[in-house]
């Protein structure tokens, strides 16, 4: 008989984590909510992580391993690891950050209790290489408006690191949007949609840990970041404004509104469009540059860890 679907997924997605696995999946096994399956998506990892990875997935039946034949770049790894999951319930989790033993317990009360909340995210620590605390982030995303389009507005105009990334989602609101893209800060454009589909709930307590550290996306350069966001298209151009415009407008169509609310959507985001005027004319001018002399821009960093 085939055993009956976890009630939470929890996809891994991991390039080269030999550093920091094996303390993120004992936080991990250390859960006090243990319904739950756990995929660890290998991109094509040329450290240690491999076996790490295989030796829990020997000892945890609820742990699986997949590699990828190929490093697929970080959004690609993030989607993979998603659509092999089953849970009513999914979350990311880095290979470099821990989770407190209560944080899905109490995530996983918070969506059954609240079934118009599709997010459900506890406060963050950030810390360094060693776990030293760095910084605890006020994320100010607690989103309990029954108005998608204010929802919308708050994290748009609201949202700094993204935390959030890393809470428990109803996985059917999460197939409902267009997911992860392949151009830098997608998260961003991701929680946004998200906002449409349902509230977000914070757990007022300090249960995830989110490390910053000289591996991490935001220490690279350039030439890194192309590679860390889209490996097999790495000479792609980047123009992030137009293109979290265009899909700020999209996600506004595509959601299941009413005409009042899709009417606020638009004015808001005409607004949005008129406040980054110039931003939005810079990108003009680099991508114009780009065509007559071939000097590509340099790609604003995202948030996500773990290509």
């Amino acid at each position: 008989m085939s055993r009956p679907p976890p009630r939470v997924s929890i996809g891994l997605p991991v390039y080269n984590g030999e550093p920091y696995l094996a303390q993120a999946l004992d936080s991990l096994q250390a859960q006090t909510f243990g319904d739950f399956e756990l995929i660890i998506c290998d991109n094509a990892s040329t450290d240690c992580t491999g076996e790490i990875a295989r030796s829990y997935a020997a000892a945890d039946s609820r742990i699986r391993y997949v590699k990828n034949d190929r490093n697929l770049g970080w959004i690609r790894n993030f989607i993979r690891s998603f659509e092999l999951s089953s849970g009513e319930y999914f979350r990311w989790h880095a290979a470099d950050d821990l989770s407190a033993p209560e944080c899905q317990e109490r995530c996983v009360q918070a969506l059954d209790r609240e079934p118009t909340v599709v997010l459900a995210y506890p406060r963050t620590r950030f810390i360094d290489a060693r776990g030293r605390r760095l910084a605890e982030p006020d994320d100010g995303l607690d989103l309990q408006s029954p108005r998608a389009s204010r929802r919308f507005r708050e994290i748009v105009t609201r949202l700094g690191h993204t935390n959030l990334q890393y809470g428990l989602m109803r996985a059917a609101a999460v197939r409902r949007t267009r997911m992860l893209g392949l151009y830098p800060a997608s998260d961003m454009v991701f929680l946004a949609e998200l906002t449409l589909y349902g509230r977000f709930w914070e757990v007022p307590e300090f249960l995830f840990y989110r490390r910053f550290h000289p591996g991490a996306s935001s220490s690279m350069n350039r030439m890194q970041l192309q590679m860390f966001y889209d490996p097999i298209h790495p000479d792609r151009m980047w123009i992030r404004e137009w293109r979290h415009l265009g899909e700020y407008l999209r996600a506004a169509w595509r959601a299941p509104l009413g005409s009042r609310e899709r009417l606020l959507l638009h004015l808001f985001l005409t607004r949005l469009a008129i406040g980054k005027r110039g931003k939005l004319a810079r990108e003009l001018l680099g991508a114009a540059r780009y065509v007559l002399t071939g000097r590509r821009p340099a790609p604003t960093p995202g948030t996500v860890k773990g290509a």
